[in-house]
């Protein structure tokens, strides 16, 4: 069994939830040191090349081989792309330096991307047929990530529109903000009403 599949649905939707609350509290109470940071983010080529580190690395432990202690903990089922696993073992580190060196626009929201697809395994692993129906908040934010992390690789642009329409007006960003928290806040209840023991 991975290791993904025992992950609890209680542990997982209140880390999920916290996350949310903290991350959409910051954007509301530092609202213009926020907006300046991700009107920047696009084209943070640091940021980027840590944040593309971090999933390639992460991708690199889901196809590692057999044996090799905490570093083939995550190493996952491939169905018929086991044949390639050893050839991805050699092309990913390669690509970690290709793209760090010669990708220079939106690096930043490509890795992002690539983060949130990497998270969608666990999430969705977490909340796989469990019994409270309030589950369902898990899945419903994954899917929305999926769908924008998929755009986010590959029309990295649409982020920085995203931003520019999002941060053009107050009213908006704080409505998107308190939206987000009160999300946040809907997951930590129900992880602590209905998901323990889950």
């Amino acid at each position: 069994m991975h290791p993904y599949e025992k992950l609890p649905l209680f542990g997982t939707g209140l880390t999920l939830g916290i996350a949310l609350v903290l991350l959409h509290a910051v954007l509301l109470l530092k609202g213009p040191a926020s907006q300046a940071f991700l009107k920047k983010f696009p084209r943070d080529k640091f940021i980027g090349q840590i944040l593309l580190g971090i999933g390639l690395m992460w991708f690199w432990l889901i196809i590692a081989p057999p044996g090799k202690g905490i570093f083939s903990a995550l190493a996952m089922d491939l169905g018929e792309f086991n044949n390639i696993k050893g050839t991805l073992r050699i092309l990913v580190p390669a690509s970690i330096v290709a793209v760090s060196i010669s990708v220079k626009d939106f690096l930043a929201v490509r890795a992002l991307g690539l983060l949130g697809l990497m998270m969608a395994s666990p999430l969705l692993s977490a909340a796989f047929l469990k019994d409270p129906t309030s589950r369902l908040l898990i899945p419903l934010y994954t899917y929305v990530l999926i769908t924008a992390s998929l755009f986010w690789v590959g029309m990295p642009y649409l982020f920085r529109d995203m931003i520019g329409w999002v941060t053009a007006s107050q009213g908006r960003w704080k409505a998107l903000c308190a939206g987000g928290l009160a999300y946040g806040i809907a997951i930590v209840v129900c992880a602590f009403a209905f998901w323990k023991g889950y």
